[in-house]
């Protein structure tokens, strides 16, 4: 069977557990009873994993898909020979019940999973058959289970597989065979049915029960689009669409937030650059936290900063602090990674693996980011306690220590360390932020100290991490570029007119694109310990245009960010890459820096948009009043 593209698949979430659904209508990607658990449909890497497929019979090309307005609910229609179908899948939010959720450290709100993946058929023109084929497989795809008839009728089912139960149900006849349960009715026009899968009793009664659980989440959805600010802006859409997908890559009861859903779909189709990304990363959280604030989510951003916290509080014994590069969902700081031999991966890209071997690499980038976003949690109105900001200050001291040490650099390299320009800015802003966060606590020893190490360090760099070109290179032992070092003006390591940082942006938009999308760097003269050509990186491409706006290149930004909306996938969502030559997305999906980076680079370009409007305006009335 051929694999959808990456792109094509559609995106559902309710903070608990997040699905994919292949255009056709299979479920192929849902892991219960967390997005980090093994998969219960997994077909998504390997065609023989587990799949639940509701559409019409005999039809698997939809003519159209699109999200609800405002939400995540997803809306298939069907043409068919007979007739006119729509379809909609949702993961139902609902009401909290009277007690309190095990393993829930953060509120939910006014809204919580009912654990319960709903779609409804609604023929509105002719006559449709539609059917039911679910077949779980646990352990991704190793173990099957065996439906049993759940009532008297025929309308609901249950499997038991260890401390997991399902129940599938609806309002169409059920037959069960083993591991698989199908079913098929026909509906004329203005007829409607449903079916649900649910792993904690939350099959719904009735159709009328289905279709207020679907109104509730719609409105539960838009609720929540609506608490957030976005400009009047052609480019609104797909700031809302980024928002709600970082909001379903959040995990409700810690308040994490993941960097995809998915793992193992890779950089290259059958090649190995194949991880797992069901995981939080410190380094998206400066960039997760401006997002969030600067779109009016803070209820969000302060849910995560305290999951980083938590994370990090509860370390090692004798060294809770001993910051990681990565965490569990949970908080788990041990991701040791394992290979799943018995699947054949995305388009036969292997190995399948869970959990991530890079946990425990040197990254010098994360004290940095962390810093960076304990003062944008500062600014959205947050505050951090004495003993909090104790261990901060340790951190600090970390970072201006390593900065001596070669590490494995943002982009987690598995050749040899290298002195990676990027990651000493980092221990850079750490000390730079860490001096203005002692500033304004009125630590004024600390704040000296730092200040004085920070320029130190910045000297160090420009001494050092300058080519002979006066463009910054990717480490201090060759000239050799890398997108990393975008970095330098939007972190505010130089300003965006320093003669460097120009040259450096340019030089990157000349010689590390490829058809004008941005490589992370050149792999045939870079050790990252990998075999094989990867695509090239959305996050990178959407630095490029926050960078090329900021040095005043506005023309060139706008082009390349019009360029990379229109390599949006069909429901405006971004996988890791971008292969230049096909446009086809690569890697895991949805990816959250992607879409962090996407609201960045927006927000840039709009507020340059005003600016030259602006003084468009002040030029013409002072042309006028001459």
């Amino acid at each position: 069977m051929i694999f959808p593209p990456i792109a094509d698949y559609a995106f559902l979430s309710d903070c608990e557990v997040s699905t994919l659904i292949a255009p056709d209508g299979s479920v192929e990607w849902l892991c219960l009873p967390r997005p980090d658990a093994p998969s219960v449909f997994g077909s998504l890497l390997d065609r023989t994993a587990g799949s639940f497929r509701f559409g019409p019979t005999n039809s698997t090309v939809p003519e159209q898909r699109r999200y609800l307005p405002g939400t995540m609910v997803l809306e298939t229609t069907w043409h068919t020979p007979t007739g006119w179908l729509t379809i909609q899948d949702v993961l139902v939010m609902g009401p909290l019940e009277d007690h309190r959720r095990a393993g829930y450290r953060r509120s939910p709100g006014d809204a919580i999973s009912q654990r319960t993946l709903l779609r409804i058929a609604t023929c509105f023109d002719g006559r449709v058959e539609v059917e039911v084929n679910c077949l779980p497989l646990f352990e991704y795809g190793k173990t099957q289970g065996e439906w049993q008839f759940d009532g008297p009728g025929y309308d609901r089912a249950k499997m038991v597989q260890g401390d997991l139960s399902l129940i599938l149900g609806g309002s169409i006849p059920l037959g069960v065979v083993g591991a698989r349960c199908t079913g098929r009715t026909t509906l004329e026009a203005g007829d409607s049915a449903y079916v649900a899968i649910s792993w904690d009793n939350g099959v719904p009664t009735g159709l009328d029960d289905a279709l207020g659980k679907l109104r509730h989440t719609e409105e539960y959805w838009r609720d929540w689009l609506s608490m957030a600010s976005f400009p009047d802006h052609r480019f609104r859409p797909y700031l809302e669409r980024s928002a709600l997908a970082l909001k379903g890559l959040s995990y409700a009861p810690t308040g994490a937030i993941m960097a995809a859903a998915t793992t193992s779909l890779p950089e290259t189709p059958g090649g190995e650059r194949n991880w797992d990304y069901r995981y939080t990363w410190i380094r998206d959280t400066a960039f997760m936290l401006r997002a969030l604030h600067g779109l009016g989510l803070n209820w969000e951003a302060f849910d995560y900063f305290a999951f980083i916290l938590d994370a990090m509080s509860a370390g090692k014994p004798g060294a809770p602090w001993d910051l990681q590069i990565m965490y569990g969902i949970g908080g788990e700081r041990d991701l040791t990674e394992h290979t799943l031999d018995h699947l054949s991966g995305y388009r036969g890209s292997r190995p399948v693996r869970t959990g991530n071997g890079a946990f425990d690499q040197h990254q010098h980038d994360v004290w940095g980011m962390l810093l960076d976003s304990v003062e944008e949690h500062i600014r959205g109105g947050g505050q951090i306690t004495p003993g909090v900001w104790a261990h901060l200050a340790e951190l600090v001291d970390t970072a201006l220590e390593r900065s001596a040490q070669p590490d494995q650099g943002i982009w987690e390299m598995r050749g040899e360390p290298q002195h990676f320009v990027a990651s000493k800015v980092m221990c850079w802003v750490a000390a730079d932020r860490g001096a203005r966060i002692a500033e304004g606590r009125g630590d004024a020893a600390h704040a000296a100290r730092w200040r004085a190490a920070a320029d130190a360090l910045k000297a160090d760099i420009c001494d050092r991490g300058v080519s002979d070109r006066g463009v910054f290179r990717q480490h201090y032992d060759t000239t050799d570029l890398d997108a990393s070092l975008l970095l330098l003006p939007l972190m505010g390591f130089l300003p965006p007119d320093d003669v460097r940082v120009r040259a450096t942006v340019l030089a990157i938009a000349d010689e590390l694109t490829e058809q004008g999308l941005v490589l992370r760097y050149r792999v045939a003269s870079t050790d990252d310990g990998l075999s094989g050509e990867e695509g090239t990186f959305s996050i990178c491409s959407f630095w490029l245009v926050s960078a090329l706006s900021m040095i005043g290149e506005f023309d060139a930004a706008s082009a390349l960010f019009e360029k990379l909306l229109s390599f949006a996938g069909p429901l405006h969502l971004y996988a890791e890459e971008i292969d230049a030559s096909t446009g086809q997305h690569l890697g895991n999906f949805p990816q959250a820096f992607t879409h962090l980076a996407l609201i960045d680079a927006a927000t840039r370009l709009i507020e340059a948009e005003q600016v030259r409007a602006a003084t468009r305006l002040d030029d013409g009335i002072e042309e006028y009043m001459r």
